[in-house]
Formats: structure tokens, sequence, C-alpha cells
């Protein structure tokens, strides 16, 4: 077999919706073509990062495939007694679920505007830490040398982004890029308290340009950057905030290497300096037509037919895009940025055909 090409992974965040991601991750994984040398995640793209890292350090592909499944099915499992949204007796395929459950999300959306989790959830539960210790030893995952595992989360004190690197990760590392702050209290490590890391790196792609040695970024999309239709409920709008907010931050960083793309393509850097400078390649794995039915309380469901469903078109995807674009990877980007930003369109993915 040739030499297997490499990439970093960078896994947004988005509640259930992080499902698709773990079905993209277990297709990339399968191909035997590819290795992982980092992974970058956020939020939901915090537990799959993780779950990715810890099973490619026990068992390398086959060990984090299995380890992705096992987290999936345990979040099903908890989801029957935690999750805000549920059909009730209805099953979860049927219209009436449907309604049962947006309206369950309105009632829960409601609460959270009104108390926050220190005065609803005094004793702190999240269900997540029982997850993550049932599905990943931590201390193990600390001597990882199998891949790099980067993991965000957002300073409340500061408002910056602090990145936890392998050797820093334990369930509260996770559980800080996941801690939405409307849901959960802040979780304190090293006596700084933290949120959700989407809000400020969703995910980050900086320590890629610093710690690893390939220049091929994967991003694993699950926020669409783009809607072709204004939102008019008040879910929708607030939906579509969360969005834009999530995406953002990203935005910003491949802003910036689209800048020093142009610098190097267009020859505005003098040959001494060249070498100061490395050509990023970016590839983007987007869901957004498989998840543009879906409405914001379906980022809480928790039932295994929903979730095996979103990986499957997970898988869908992953594999148009590889079919689409493998040969690219160690070549040139996948994604036209400065199409991208000079116009605001967004760039082929050939998701249209994966769904």
């Amino acid at each position: 077999m040739a030499d297997k090409k490499s990439i970093n992974l960078a896994f947004q965040g988005g509640g259930s919706h992080g499902a698709v991601t773990w079905g993209v991750a277990d297709r990339l994984l399968e191909d035997h073509r590819l290795e992982i040398e980092a992974i970058s995640g956020s939020s939901a793209g915090a537990v799959n990062a993780a779950a990715v890292a810890y099973g490619l350090h026990k068992n390398g592909a086959k060990g984090a495939r299995e380890t992705l499944d096992l987290l999936w099915t345990w979040i099903s499992a908890a989801g029957e007694l935690y999750s805000p949204v549920t059909a009730g007796p209805f099953p979860m395929t049927s219209p009436v679920a449907n309604m049962a459950s947006a309206f369950s999300y309105q009632l829960f959306d409601a609460m959270t505007r009104t108390f926050s989790p220190y005065q609803f959830n005094p004793f702190d539960v999240n269900p997540l830490r029982r997850i993550l210790k049932g599905c990943i030893d931590f201390e193990s995952l600390q001597n990882c040398k199998a891949t790099k595992l980067f993991i965000a989360a957002t300073n409340v004190r500061s408002g910056k982004v602090h990145v936890f690197e392998t050797k820093d990760m334990t369930t509260d590392v996770v559980c800080a890029s996941a801690c939405l702050p409307f849901l959960f209290k802040a979780v304190t490590i090293d006596g700084e308290d933290y949120w959700d890391g989407g809000y400020m790196g969703n995910p980050v792609l900086f320590p890629f340009f610093y710690e690893a040695a390939t220049s091929d970024i994967v991003i694993v999309h699950v926020n669409p950057i783009e809607r072709d239709e204004t939102p008019v409920t008040a879910a929708e709008i607030m939906n579509r905030i969360n969005e834009i907010s999530f995406n953002s931050s990203l935005l910003r960083e491949l802003r910036a290497v689209n800048f020093v793309q142009k610098l190097l393509d267009d020859g505005w850097i003098k040959d001494e300096y060249r070498d100061r400078l490395r050509n990023i390649r970016i590839h983007s794995i987007r869901s957004d037509c498989a998840l543009e039915d879906y409405d914001v309380s379906s980022k809480f469901r928790t039932d295994w037919g929903f979730l095996s469903g979103l990986k499957e078109k997970g898988r869908a995807i992953a594999d148009a895009w590889l079919a689409e674009n493998f040969d690219k990877l160690g070549e040139t980007s996948s994604v036209n940025l400065r199409e991208m930003f000079a116009t605001g369109e967004r760039p082929d993915t050939n998701e249209k055909s994966a769904v």
C-alpha cells in the first residue's frame, strides 16, 4: 500500500447533531489510506475528539470506531432519563411525537431563560460526566502518542479561548468544552471557570499550525454557515443567532489562512521569509443539507433511531467527500477560500450528492 495521507481533524459542536460527526469520523477511520496526526474539538466536537483519540491510543482505528459507538450508545441511554426534549408516550417517528418534542423544548427553553443552572440544578447534575468516565480512561489518554488532541473551552472571566492539550485531558476538560451556560454551572479547572468552547473556537485551528507537521486540515461542520431562508419564529431566530455566533471564530481563522495563502500565492513575501509561513490546505466536510430540515429542538434529541440515522448521514457525506477530494489531500485545498471570502458564496463541497 502506498504511504498513508496524514490529516488533522477539526470537529464542530452542535449538540446531538454531533452524531453526524460520529458518522463522518467512522467512515474516515475505516479508510486505511488515512492517518490522523491531530484532532481539535469544541463542545460536542470535543466529546467526539476525545473518544477518537482514546480509541486510537487503545487500539488504532478499530478502537476509535468502537469507542465512538460506545459513547453514542451511552448518550442515547442517558438521554432517556435526562433529555429535556421528549415525545412522551408517542413513538419518536410519529407526527404527534414531533409536536410533543417541540412543545417540551419550548417549556425547557422558557425555564432556562427564567432560572439559571445555579437555581434549577444546584447540585450540578451532568450526565456527560458519567458517560465520559464509562467510555474513556483519561489517565491513560494523557499519555496518548497515536494522535495529538486539542480541546477548546471559553474562559468565563477573560472571555478568551483556552486550548487544553493531550497531557491536560480530564473529564472536567471535556465537560468544560461542552458546558452550555444556561444548562450547567461553569466548570472550574485550576481556579478558572469555563463555558462551552464553541463561543470562542468552534473548533480552533491554530494549534495545528504550530503543533502538527501535516498542513491538511479537514473541518467537520455541523453548524450551517449559510441558510437560504430568513428565520421568522423566535426559536428559529435564536437558533440562527447561535449558528452565526458559533461559526464566527472559525470564519475568522479561515480568513487569516486565506490572507496567508494570498501573500504566498501572489508573491508578496520575500524569498528569505517565505519559509516562515505555512501554506495550510483547508478541506470541509459539511452537513448543511443533511440537517437543514431539523429544528433547534433536535439538538437535544437522543433517541437511538435519530442518532443512528444521523450517523448514517455522516457516513454518506464522508464517503462522497472522499470520492471527490481524496486526491487533493497533500496537494491542494478542496475549499477555495479566496472565492469564499471574495463573494460570500458557499464553496461547492459536493454534499448534495451524498444525502
